[in-house]
């Protein structure tokens, strides 16, 4: 497909294919095609018109060769120098009057319902009628732009219904509807999109932020697996190296055990050998005897030879071999029970080192704390001052006991935290809910919203109904305290001994979370050593 490059050889081309005219001959209205692109043309249409001028013609017309202007193509025809059209791309809209291979619409006609390309849209810009048609930008599929009912152009916007519609509408099912021209939906619709656009872009935004999230997660539980698996390692490696201690003990006892019954054989032996020599040469001084024929010595000699050597009495000597029976039970009993002290000792100081990865930073809130209490600077000691302080009334105040709560609140995921309590005689650490009661002296039970551990010189419980004992094993110097709010978790720690002390299973939390500390009572100063948050030390 080419055309002329000259102003006065576009005279002799083709309006169809755009090529030097083929056999032209000319309609009623005086245009000039290639008789096969008009008939061509024609053989698809159901009513014949130009392509150029649009004329309506009632019958087919009966074209015949224009055999001048068939004269003339031929001569320029080797002469045209041809250069490439902008033909049609899959994503643009094709030319409605091309035959063949269809070049680029520029211009779409919302009168005529067609797309044409710059050659055949030339008539919109000549001929007067032409030029009064609408013409847009180029688009396809212009029949969705008639109105199904009324063949009309949708040129109006119900607001209303919100769908547009022809003038014809308007006097029928939208008759009482406000309708409004396109352009002036337009215009407001096109106000609003800056609005839709941002709401989309942050919706876009929430999104990558979840993923993000999501793939921190799953980062985060690899980083948990593996060190889960290593943890895992240390102590089946641990134990491992007990169980072979513990087997090596265990037959070097039996070998001793086997020593010692070897030894007493080889003594017992030794002495008898010892006998056995004596026995034989009194045996040898016997049967001499019997050959001596001198009366004198023979009688002289039977007197010290008539009693036998001083032997041992060996009919109830016998050697005891070792009993092995219960040993090996009583040994892998003990194996066991070090076993279980070891296992639990190398799995809390592993199950500490994972919590300890979500510390958080938390203060004491001042708002809160009961009049009794002093505060450092820092929001991060607390003890009993021995007085009540006159302070501005405040809802969030505990006034019924001695206790407060720190200034961060948590209403999901992990948090850990750690509080020195050495030197202290009494104390209180654990979380609360926010709704607690703070004027009366509550119940501090999981059921009033309290999850919490209380200290005497005496003893170690966590709060409950009934109390759970806990074991003191040595004076506390360190706590940690581990929450899983998803997981309905509350576990207490011995820092310096590294040690599980308790965790509350099943709690269902609603609401956010305080971590609370109580520092006891001054007792005269003995307690008045306060409670200390401390930032905690993972490279134990």
């Amino acid at each position: 497909m080419a055309s002329a490059n000259t102003s006065w050889s576009e005279n002799f081309s083709c309006s169809i294919c755009l090529d030097v005219f083929n056999r032209p001959v000319s309609t009623p209205c005086g245009h000039n095609f290639c008789r096969a692109c008009i008939t061509t043309f024609w053989d698809d249409q159901v009513q014949y018109k130009c392509p150029v001028c649009n004329e309506l013609f009632h019958t087919r017309p009966d074209l015949r060769v224009n055999t001048l202007l068939s004269e003339m193509a031929a001569q320029i025809r080797p002469s045209v120098r041809v250069k490439e059209l902008p033909f049609v791309k899959p994503a643009e809209v094709p030319c409605d009057v091309c035959t063949g291979t269809r070049l680029k619409a520029v211009k779409s006609c919302l009168v005529c319902l067609i797309s044409y390309c710059h050659i055949h849209l030339e008539p919109h810009q000549r001929v007067a009628g032409l030029k009064k048609h609408l013409l847009v930008e180029p688009m396809d599929r212009l029949e969705d732009r008639m109105c199904k009912k009324h063949d009309r152009l949708l040129e109006l916007f119900c607001q209303t219904d919100q769908v547009c519609v022809c003038q014809f509408c308007t006097d029928g099912d939208h008759r009482s509807h406000p309708v409004v021209p396109l352009k002036e939906e337009y215009e407001v619709k096109t106000a609003q999109l800056g609005k839709i656009e941002s709401e989309v872009q942050q919706m876009i935004q929430e999104r990558k932020r979840k993923i993000k999230e999501i793939n921190d997660t799953v980062d985060r539980s690899q980083a948990d697996a593996d060190r889960q698996i290593a943890d895992g390692e240390k102590v089946l490696t641990a134990l491992i190296s007990f169980i072979e201690k513990w087997q090596d003990d265990f037959n070097q006892t039996v070998k001793e055990k086997l020593k010692s019954t070897e030894k007493q054989a080889e003594g017992l032996i030794k002495k008898l050998e010892q006998e056995i020599e004596d026995l034989t040469n009194r045996r040898s001084e016997v049967k001499q005897l019997t050959h001596t024929e001198d009366h004198l010595h023979f009688l002289q000699t039977f007197r010290s030879l008539k009693n036998p050597p001083h032997t041992r009495d060996w009919t109830t000597v016998e050697v005891c071999p070792p009993l092995y029976i219960g040993g090996l039970r009583r040994s892998l009993d003990q194996l066991e029970e070090t076993l279980n002290v070891e296992r639990k000792k190398l799995c809390d100081d592993a199950e500490l080192k994972r919590v300890q990865q979500y510390e958080v930073s938390v203060t004491l809130d001042p708002d809160t704390a009961h009049p009794d209490l002093i505060l450092s600077e820092d929001g991060k000691q607390v003890h009993d001052g021995g007085g009540w302080k006159s302070l501005p009334d405040n809802r969030k105040r505990f006034t019924g006991r001695l206790c407060l709560l720190m200034r961060q609140s948590f209403s999901s995921g992990r948090f850990y935290f750690e509080v020195q309590v050495k030197n202290k005689t009494e104390w209180r650490l654990g979380v609360a809910r926010e709704s607690v009661n703070r004027s009366l002296v509550p119940i501090v039970t999981p059921e009033k919203g309290y999850w919490s551990i209380f200290f005497t010189k005496d003893q170690l419980v966590f709060n409950d109904k009934p109390d759970v004992r806990l074991p003191l094993r040595a004076e506390l110097q360190k706590v940690g305290v581990f929450v899983d709010y998803e997981a309905g978790l509350v576990s207490f720690y011995d820092v310096e001994a590294r040690v599980h002390v308790y965790s509350a299973t099943g709690c269902t939390f609603r609401e956010p979370l305080y971590p609370i500390l109580g520092p006891g009572l001054h007792n005269g100063g003995i307690n008045s050593t306060p409670l200390i948050i401390t930032p905690v030390n993972q490279t134990v």
